[in-house]
């Protein structure tokens, strides 16, 4: 059975009943698809139970309309979450986040401040601080990351060795649709054509001789850049299209190994 905690101190109670018991943890803001079903099974396959958290963290977004824009679809979820039997489901409100209303964050000064945290001021400093959070009440053994959001997950690797958490953070390769694309919850607003032109990303960056070439090769099928670059051994890449099925912009990311 499936239980759903939404606050804090309850989900600490549960988690200390299971204490001997290993735990997989899975941080998503909901609208959940095959990728996070494929974070959900690795966790499943390593651990004894398994936590995921569904919460939408404004803290991160730098832009208040992609915050509004954001799907939410608990029915769903929740449906998803019992067909692969995940144990517990955290699901806070922002009071129960934040109680300080966000006067504590974490900052990390370097690798934050480039790629996504060059063109989302407090971006990353609103992830740190909302997962530090979460492995802190959750208290799980394992917790998994998409590779898809790369920095991301270099990000929240350097904070648990920073802080001596005491929780593996685990990598897991990016799940793609046919054409190669990542599948991310930005890709339902897609109009039918971008969802074609975004199924070339991919490939692009993949088969680019350098990040000029790929850059070209984007701009020239009508993707703005907002990064590309050959940084911790991958290419990565963040473009945005107005080719949504409301003409306002969608940023997609997306790295591969180089």
């Amino acid at each position: 059975m499936t239980i759903v905690i939404e606050n804090p101190q309850e989900f600490k109670n549960w988690r200390n009943a299971n204490k001997g018991k290993t735990m997989g943890f899975v941080p998503t803001m909901g609208a959940l698809h095959v990728g996070h079903e494929s974070l959900i099974r690795h966790a499943k396959n390593q651990n004894e139970l398994v936590a995921i958290s569904i919460y939408v963290n404004p803290t991160q977004f730098d832009n208040k309309q992609d915050l509004q824009n954001y799907p939410q679809t608990w029915e769903a979820d929740l449906k998803v979450a019992k067909q692969h039997k995940v144990d517990a489901i955290f699901a806070p409100n922002y009071a129960a986040i934040y109680p300080d209303n966000y006067t504590y964050s974490v900052a990390e000064n370097s690798i934050s401040k480039t790629l996504c945290g060059a063109s989302r001021p407090g971006h990353f400093d609103g992830v740190l601080s909302v997962v530090l959070k979460l492995l802190n009440i959750v208290a799980p053994t394992r917790a998994y990351f998409g590779e898809k959001d790369f920095q991301q997950l270099t990000l929240i690797r350097g904070m648990a060795e920073a802080f001596f958490l005491d929780c593996e953070i685990i990598g897991v390769p990016t799940v793609r649709e046919k054409d190669g694309l990542a599948y991310s919850s930005r890709n339902q607003h897609l109009s039918a054509h971008g969802r074609v032109l975004a199924g070339q990303i991919n490939a692009i960056i993949k088969t680019a001789g350098d990040t000029n070439q790929a850059s070209a090769r984007l701009k020239s099928i009508g993707f703005e850049i907002d990064y590309i670059a050959d940084v911790f051994g991958r290419r990565l890449v963040a473009v945005k299209t107005n080719e949504t099925k409301t003409g306002s912009a969608v940023r997609l990311i997306d790295n591969v190994e180089i």
